[in-house]
């Protein structure tokens, strides 16, 4: 197994444009001892099921806290849907969630590593896509090395659990997940197979 060094290319397509958070990191981090169980207490998930939100953009820890409020206060019908977070926010203030995003945004995610079985099929869909399947390159939103784009709402997605990345790409392909921007991860996952969606989300582990 290996971490993939990726050399530095030109982002395209961006768009959107995510909001400015304004958060306290002490405040965050006096709040954060709820968060811990699922998401460790620096953000780092000891549990592949649940994200590592460490080092995650501000903006988009912010928005799916959102996200998640709106899910529950509409019975799923818009926002993020999740019967745990769903409990989590309930309680939370805007500022809380500002506050939270800021604390986690300044933590530092944990590295994790790629099976030597999917770093070339991998690589190719990550840079290149598939362009007979109508598959976009990851690169175009997310960056050549996964970091994603705070200010045009993109998450970080190298470094992330196999299993999560797995769940979300398959949530999305399913549709029910659906507040990603424009639609657009709804629209790649969906032309995704289960093998694409299995070397990707190991693939991401080691990317850095």
């Amino acid at each position: 197994m290996r971490k993939i060094a990726i050399p530095v290319m030109l982002l395209l397509g961006l768009a959107g444009q995510a909001a400015a958070v304004e958060g306290n990191v002490e405040a965050g981090k006096a709040k954060s001892a709820t968060c811990a169980a699922c998401h460790g207490p620096d953000g780092n998930s000891p549990t592949d099921m649940y994200p590592k939100i460490a080092g995650q953009h501000a903006g988009y820890i912010y928005k799916q806290l959102k996200d998640f409020k709106q899910g529950a206060a509409t019975g799923g019908k818009e926002g993020r849907s999740n019967a745990v977070m769903a409990g989590m926010v309930a309680a939370l203030s805007d500022q809380d969630m500002k506050d939270l995003s800021a604390y986690f945004a300044s933590q530092t995610m944990k590295s994790g590593t790629t099976p030597e079985d999917v770093v070339e099929a991998g690589q190719k869909l990550f840079r290149a896509g598939d362009m007979q399947r109508g598959i976009p390159a990851c690169i175009a939103c997310h960056g050549p090395r996964g970091v994603g784009h705070s200010l045009a709402g993109f998450p970080k997605i190298s470094f992330q659990h196999a299993a999560y990345i797995k769940t979300q790409l398959e949530s999305f392909r399913a549709g029910t997940r659906a507040n990603d921007l424009n639609g657009m991860m709804r629209d790649t996952a969906h032309k995704l197979t289960d093998k694409d969606i299995e070397v990707l989300s190991k693939y991401l582990g080691g990317l850095h």
